[in-house]
């Protein structure tokens, strides 16, 4: 009788942890898949949208070049620490998006293991992108202190870590969400000169996308803003290299693909404050109707994130401050669709 009551307790606690393994592997696993462990707590709770949150460019840890000071630092790695708390703490966010430079400089391998850690506190699914940082670079700056661009191969290879170390089946992906498509694009370029461009092979892939999802309210997630969607407020804005690439075949896309809405991105490190941040009369990508949303970097001590809300007739976005812990309720922006 002793005997089966432990086998049972035994096969109990089994099963129990096997649960517990199942649903962290969901989660793991959705950083990648689209549906599973969002899309179930989506229909649990019965909501009229489907929330996605932004994280722009990262920089995990820290950027040690742009931040010498060590207590600033600290800080720096504090703030993201506590935009994790807040995101664990929203039971209505389905997914995380992170939309590029994940990693601090270079994309080592130590820098990609610090940001596995860290993004493995957010207990929500996660779809990822590459920015320039993830595997531009080679790994250390040239004896005046920049960044040196990497060869060819070095690039594969550090691409090819990327997605083993995200469990990415592949660089640029798409799903649906409701009514909704949503397409990850990455720059995976190995040999074009510009920070951003995405490969042949990425842009004939979108281009088979879009046609095949014609009729679906369409948002695309990328690591660069459209061309002329921020005032030249510095040298580098609107410049070649932060632009998505190649601009031209892009340009061309987005004219021919009506359905789409949003185009996400970081790069640029705009923050908030940045009076063309939130400002439709920039952000729309030149006679189209295309709104780009720009993030803020999260290298910093204080630290917006954008919050987009895709209800069936309209899409809202919000930025959240997450020092002062509040919405920037002026910074707010709502796109009605048509014939919805």
């Amino acid at each position: 009788m002793l005997m089966k009551r432990r086998t049972f307790i035994f096969r109990s606690l089994a099963s129990l942890a096997l649960l517990l393994g199942l649903e962290q592997y969901v989660r793991y696993k959705g950083w990648f898949l689209s549906g599973g462990y969002g899309a179930m707590k989506d229909r649990k709770a019965n909501r009229e949208y489907y929330r996605i949150l932004v994280l722009g460019d990262p920089h995990l840890p820290v950027r040690e070049r742009e931040t010498k000071d060590i207590a600033m630092r600290q800080r720096i790695i504090q703030a993201k620490e506590e935009v994790i708390k807040d995101i664990n703490e929203w039971q209505d966010v389905e997914k995380v998006a992170v939309v590029g430079d994940i990693a601090a400089q270079f994309g080592t391998k130590e820098e990609y293991e610090a940001a596995k850690t860290y993004l493995a506190n957010i207990q929500k699914p996660l779809a990822i992108v590459t920015g320039n940082h993830d595997y531009m670079y080679a790994d250390g700056f040239s004896p005046s202190g920049h960044f040196i661009k990497a060869d060819r191969d070095l690039r594969a290879r550090k691409l090819q870590q990327f997605k083993e170390q995200f469990l990415l089946e592949s660089l640029y992906y798409s799903y649906e969400a409701g009514p909704y498509h949503l397409i990850f694009l990455s720059p995976d370029s190995l040999d074009a000169p510009h920070l951003t461009q995405m490969s042949a092979e990425q842009l004939g892939w979108l281009e088979q996308d879009l046609q095949a999802h014609r009729e679906a309210p369409t948002v695309i997630f990328f690591h660069a803003p459209l061309d002329g969607t921020l005032r030249s407020y510095n040298k580098m804005v609107n410049q070649p290299d932060f632009i998505a690439q190649p601009a031209a075949p892009l340009d061309s896309l987005l004219r021919d693909n009506q359905q789409i809405k949003l185009w996400v991105s970081g790069h640029t490190h705009t923050p908030a404050t940045n009076p063309s941040y939130a400002d439709r009369s920039i952000n729309t990508y030149k006679d189209t109707e295309v709104l780009v949303i720009h993030n803020a970097d999260m290298d910093r001590e204080k630290i917006w994130t954008n919050s987009i809300y895709l209800y069936p007739d309209k899409i809202v976005v919000r930025t959240f401050n997450h020092a002062d812990k509040c919405w920037e309720d002026a910074l707010e922006r709502s796109l009605l669709l048509a014939c919805a």
